[in-house]
């Protein structure tokens, strides 16, 4: 596809600028690869900048969102540092287009991790894990996009809190846990709802990065995907998670 640069272009400044833009596939016309190509010229465009890759995200983490999609496997994306969010800092609306925050589990890995891999060998890699907040934001006007838009655009992927680091050898398969807006609590739900077992979401993250040339290192972040439905965020908002055993997390929203 010729307009590989051209797109990630266009995705990149409205991730810079929180502009809307038209969607780049209204008729689902681009490959899956092509979209992936986009979204990797559109984060060089920011490690050209300065900004550092610190990991990756995985989307569609739930089997009723998988049938939904027509897919038959997750999605991910590319974090960097300047997408970190510090544990009860602020972060501001004008960042962000339409954001909206889920309730996740995240890893951080203690060595490299690559391939086809068991779960064994990727609980094996893991350092510790914490509950965390994703800020995803869609750069599509009027929230409108196709599978090959939203994974071009990063996996919609903004913007992440992570909560106090925990020993990963505790069990973390069926936590409870609580997204609040204001100490409100808007969506309960468990780590089960990410592949029955965040660890499948972390098998599938070492597979995906390493097919595309990008195998996971030692200290970067997994978010292992969304454990309930996002939830619309608003200017002045303080938004946390509960979780578990595992402790809480929290953001100001700024305007």
């Amino acid at each position: 596809m010729s307009n590989i640069t051209e797109f990630a272009t266009l995705l990149d400044d409205a991730a810079r600028h929180a502009r809307g833009v038209d969607q780049i596939d209204p008729d689902s016309k681009i490959s899956l690869a092509d979209a992936y190509a986009i979204q990797s010229a559109s984060i060089q465009k920011r490690v050209a900048r300065g900004e550092k890759r610190v990991g990756v995200k995985m989307g569609f983490t739930s089997r009723s969102k998988m049938v939904q999609m027509g897919l038959n496997d997750v999605i991910w994306g590319r974090l960097t540092g300047a997408m970190l969010v510090e544990e009860g800092g602020k972060t501001s609306f004008a960042k962000y287009v339409h954001p909206r925050a889920e309730p996740e589990i995240a890893f951080v890995l203690r060595k490299p991790l690559a391939g086809n891999v068991t779960a064994v060998e990727a609980l094996a890699a893991v350092e510790a894990i914490a509950p965390a907040i994703e800020i995803i934001d869609s750069r599509y006007k009027d929230f409108k996009f196709s599978l090959p838009d939203v994974i071009a655009d990063n996996a919609s992927s903004s913007g992440f809190v992570i909560g106090p680091w925990c020993d990963p050898h505790r069990d973390f398969s069926n936590l409870g846990l609580t997204l609040s807006i204001d100490g409100r609590v808007v969506q309960v739900g468990s780590t089960a709802a990410i592949l029955n077992h965040p660890l499948r979401s972390l098998v599938a993250a070492a597979r995906l990065s390493a097919a595309a040339g990008e195998p996971l290192q030692a200290g970067w972040v997994v978010m292992a995907g969304g454990a309930t439905a996002a939830e619309w965020i608003k200017p002045g908002q303080y938004v946390s998670i509960e979780m578990e055993r595992l402790g809480s997390a929290g953001f100001h929203l700024g305007e």
